[in-house]
C-alpha cells in the first residue's frame, strides 16, 4: 500500500482523490509507522476538496459520497500521535477557509461530525495544537449566517441550548497568549453579527453572560496594571515606557472590541456592558480617584492621570449614550441636574433641571436596569456612598451635592493649579466631552457646554415661542 501511494499519478485529479480516500479508510490504527501517510493523505485531500470546489463540483460530491468528514472523526479517533490531530485540524481549517459554494458550506455544518471535533477532547497541554483548535474554530465562524449557524446548534421549543462552537471558543478568552485572545474575539464578533435572535438570547443569557462579567473584570484588570506602570514611570524613568505604550494598546483594543459588540445592536448586551462598565470599573475605581486629597487603595485604586485617561478613551471609543450621558452628569453636574427619569428610553438618558430627586433605597446597587429592560436607572445615594466615602469622615450621611461638585472642582482645580499631567488630562476631558455625540442636548445644556450654534438655535426657539404667545 505505502509503495502505491508514493507511485506517479496527475496530482489534481478525481482518481488521486478516490486513491487516497481508499487508502485512507484501509487505516485501523495510526501509529509511529503509518503516521507520515496519513498526514499525507489528510494534507492532499485538503488541497483536491479546495480544487474541486473551484473547479468541478464532482469532487465535493465524491466527498459526500463517501462520507470523508466521517473518516477525518474515525482517524482522529484511532490516532496515538499529536501530530496526526495537528494535520487534521489544519486540514479542516483550509477546507472550510477556501470553500466558496453555498452548497458545500452547507453540507460541511449540516451533520454532527464538525460539532464532535469541536468537542473533542484534545490535549491543549500541546500549545500547537491548541493553537491549531483555535484557527479551526475561528474558519467555522467565518463562514456563518443565518443559515449555516443554525447548523451548529441545539434547539429546544425554538430556544437554542447548546452551541459548542461558542461555548468551547470563550473557554480560551482570557488565555496568556494574546493571539489566542484575538483569535476568539474575532470569532464572538462574528456570532454577534449573524444577528440571529435565538443564538443572541442564548449568549445573553446565564451562564454565558458570564463572559461578559469576566470580560469587564479582565480590562479592569489591566487598567490597574497600567496605573502601577504609570507610577512607576516616576521612580524608573523612560524604561518603562515601552511597557506602558504596550498596556495603552491592549486596553485600546479592549475597548474597541467593546464598541465592535455594541454594535452588533444585541440590546441585552449593550446594556449588560454599560452596567458592568459602571459597576465594576467606573463607579468604584475611575470617578473616586479624580477628589482632590483622595487616598487610593493600591491594590485596586486606579490614580488621577490614568482615571483621566481612561475616562477619555471610554467616551471616544464606546458609543453607548447611557453610558456618556451618566459619566458626565457625575462628573461635572450638581447633584439636581442628575435624575434618572422612569420614562427614560434606552439609548438615551434625560435632565431636567425641574425634575426633583427620586430618592432610592440605599441598599440597592449603584444602578439597575428597570424591570421592562427599557432604561437604566442611577441610584443616587449609593453612588454618591461610593464616590464621597474618606476613612477620617464619621459621618454616617453624605452629602449628595458636595460628592458630585467635588468632582467638578476637582476637575477644574487640576486645570487651574495641577501639574502638567493633570493640566492635559483635564483639559482632554473636558474636550472629549465636546466631542461626544452620544451626549444628549438637553446634558450639553446642563453642563455649559453646549455649542455655540445650538445656543443660538435654542434662544431663537425661545424667542419665537414667546412671540406666538404675546400674540
Amino acid at each position: 500500500m505505502w509503495f502505491s501511494f508514493w507511485r506517479s499519478r496527475e496530482r489534481f485529479s478525481l482518481d488521486e482523490f478516490r486513491f487516497l480516500t481508499d487508502q485512507l479508510m484501509k487505516v485501523q490504527v495510526v501509529n509511529e509507522v503509518n503516521k507520515d501517510f496519513v498526514i499525507e493523505a489528510l494534507r492532499s485531500i485538503a488541497e483536491l476538496i479546495t480544487y474541486g470546489d473551484q473547479h468541478d463540483v464532482a469532487y465535493f460530491e465524491f466527498f459526500m459520497e463517501k462520507q470523508v468528514m466521517g473518516e477525518f472523526v474515525r482517524i482522529l479517533r484511532i490516532s496515538r500521535t499529536v501530530i496526526v490531530s495537528l494535520q487534521l485540524l489544519q486540514t479542516m481549517s483550509i477546507v472550510i477557509q477556501n470553500l466558496k459554494n453555498e452548497h458545500s458550506i452547507y453540507y460541511m455544518f449540516s451533520n454532527e461530525h464538525i460539532n464532535h471535533l469541536i468537542t473533542y477532547s484534545f490535549d491543549f497541554r500541546n500549545e500547537e495544537l491548541l493553537s491549531y483548535y483555535i484557527s479551526f474554530l475561528r474558519a467555522i465562524s467565518g463562514k456563518l449566517n443565518k443559515n449555516t449557524i443554525s447548523l451548529l446548534v441545539k434547539t429546544d421549543n425554538e430556544e437554542v441550548v447548546s452551541f459548542p462552537l461558542y461555548a468551547e471558543a470563550i473557554r480560551f478568552a482570557f488565555h496568556e497568549e494574546s493571539m489566542i485572545r484575538t483569535a476568539v474575539r474575532a470569532l464572538t464578533l462574528n456570532v454577534y453579527h449573524v444577528g440571529d435572535e435565538a443564538v443572541n438570547k442564548f449568549v445573553a443569557s446565564d451562564p454565558h453572560a458570564d463572559y461578559f462579567s469576566n470580560l469587564v473584570k479582565f480590562f479592569r484588570e489591566q487598567c490597574i496594571s497600567l496605573d502601577k506602570l504609570v507610577n512607576a514611570s516616576k521612580c524608573m524613568g523612560p524604561n518603562t515606557s515601552d511597557s506602558i505604550l504596550s498596556s495603552v494598546d491592549e486596553i485600546e483594543d479592549n475597548l474597541y472590541y467593546f464598541s465592535d459588540v455594541i454594535s452588533a445592536g444585541i440590546p441585552d448586551i449593550g446594556r449588560l456592558i454599560t452596567d458592568l462598565m459602571l459597576k465594576v470599573l467606573i463607579f468604584p475605581s475611575v470617578l473616586p480617584s479624580l477628589r482632590m486629597a483622595v487616598v487610593k487603595d493600591s491594590d485596586t485604586g486606579i490614580g488621577t492621570a490614568t482615571s483621566l485617561y481612561l475616562l477619555c478613551c471610554i467616551l471616544r471609543i464606546v458609543k453607548i449614550k447611557d453610558l456618556a450621558n451618566i459619566v458626565a452628569a457625575v462628573l461635572l453636574c450638581d447633584i439636581e441636574t442628575f435624575v434618572p427619569v422612569s420614562e427614560a428610553k434606552l439609548n438615551g438618558f434625560m435632565v431636567n433641571h425641574d425634575m426633583s430627586h427620586e430618592n432610592q433605597d440605599s441598599e440597592n446597587s449603584g444602578f439597575r436596569s428597570d424591570s421592562d429592560g427599557q432604561s437604566l436607572r442611577v441610584l443616587i445615594p449609593n453612588i454618591s456612598s461610593s464616590l464621597n466615602s474618606h476613612p477620617e469622615d464619621d459621618s454616617s450621611e453624605p452629602d449628595h451635592g458636595r460628592t458630585y461638585s467635588a468632582l467638578r472642582e476637582a476637575l477644574l482645580s487640576y486645570i487651574t493649579t495641577g501639574d502638567d499631567v493633570q493640566v492635559s488630562g483635564s483639559l482632554s476631558m473636558l474636550a472629549t466631552l465636546l466631542q461626544t455625540k452620544e451626549l444628549e442636548e438637553s446634558m450639553l445644556d446642563a453642563l455649559g457646554i453646549l455649542p455655540q450654534r445650538k445656543q443660538q438655535k435654542k434662544l431663537l426657539l425661545v424667542c419665537c415661542s414667546s412671540k406666538v404667545i404675546i400674540i
